[in-house]
């Protein structure tokens, strides 16, 4: 699958930028269909970052988000400033 096609949209919410400080994660919303490695490896081609750990979960909603952890090498706030989350 095409990185753009898995990866939908971050998410900018109070726990997403509470996890950004304290644990480096980013929270995205990705598709439905997608499994872990492939989420791993979108991330790392979008955003040249290294990911150590994705974990997923079904929100109520139906829609299915990614937990990534990257590596203290890229600290996930730089990532979400050029996004325009910060």
């Amino acid at each position: 699958m095409d990185p753009y096609k898995i990866i939908k949209y971050p998410l900018s919410t109070e726990k997403s930028i509470r996890l950004m400080e304290a644990e480096n994660k980013l929270i995205f919303v990705v598709d439905i269909r997608a499994k872990k490695p492939e989420i791993k490896k979108a991330i790392e081609q979008a955003f040249k970052a290294k990911v150590i750990k994705v974990n997923t979960f079904i929100a109520p909603k139906g829609e299915k988000r990614a937990y990534v952890q990257l590596a203290k090498e890229t600290p996930a706030i730089d990532i979400a400033t050029n996004m325009g989350l910060m």
